[in-house]
């Protein structure tokens, strides 16, 4: 046997030639196990999924601050919509209170600056003028109407699509989102949802293995309750023809 060739290589070339040559083969040798289980650890990604988080969430500067590529430019949005939060839910403060003491405050600077120029200057300075760009406006109000129009097509998909199993599970769950609005007002869950963005993304990223292997266990605790729930209660109501019908 030549140098540098040992039987556990040879053995482990002529497994990746019977591997090449059937592919769908799932046996590995012993000696990839450590492989082996590596692959296993990818296709086990949650819900499937082959991209990055960072692709999933855009890929670009949105992305950047969510998994705080940038801790400053994170750090300060997350503390800028602390700020408001606070403002609003603890402080009590009223939104058109505070943005017209903001306007008022605005106007006390931009008086004092040019009237201030014209005293210490021999010609006034120009006072800079703040304007918002329009495209801001459009574009935003494109993204909502975007998003809501797909909501509500899911919704009416669901509404007609007949899947009886699947409309139970959407009322239910918009249920339990109601329940849970009752406890707290708008703000408070926006404000949840935002840290929730800023915060779960980054720990799945750093604890992605942990987090896939759990949640994996958790659904198949859920999937056998289903089964039972199925095979109980779900497989018994009779279906009706809502498949058949159609709006005239």
């Amino acid at each position: 046997m030549p140098e540098g060739i040992t039987a556990e290589k040879l053995l482990d070339t002529i497994m990746d030639t019977f591997a090449d040559s059937v592919p769908k083969q799932k046996s590995v040798s012993f000696f990839e196990e450590d492989k082996s289980n590596s692959v296993s650890s990818q296709m086990n990604k949650l819900f499937g999924r082959q991209k990055s988080i960072h692709n999933i969430l855009g890929g670009g500067k949105s992305a950047d601050v969510l998994l705080w590529r940038n801790k400053k430019i994170s750090g300060s949005v997350l503390t800028g919509a602390t700020a408001v939060w606070v403002l609003f839910e603890w402080l009590d403060y009223h939104f058109l209170s505070l943005v017209l003491f903001a306007l008022v405050i605005g106007m006390i600077v931009q008086f004092v600056w040019s009237n201030a120029s014209g005293i210490l200057n021999s010609s006034p300075s120009k006072v800079p003028r703040f304007v918002v760009p329009e495209e801001i406006f459009v574009n935003i109000g494109a993204s909502i109407g975007a998003e809501v129009n797909r909501f509500l097509r899911f919704l009416q998909d669901v509404s007609c699509g007949g899947n009886l199993k699947q409309f139970a599970m959407v009322v239910f769950v918009l249920f339990v989102a109601a329940i849970i609005g009752s406890w707290c007002n708008f703000l408070t869950v926006s404000y949840v949802g935002f840290v929730a963005a800023h915060t779960l993304p980054v720990l799945y990223e750093r604890y992605e293995d942990q987090v896939d292997n759990f949640l994996y266990n958790v659904f198949g605790q859920l999937q056998n309750q289903y089964r039972k729930i199925d095979t109980g209660v779900l497989s018994k109501i009779p279906k009706g023809s809502l498949k058949g019908k159609k709006f005239e």
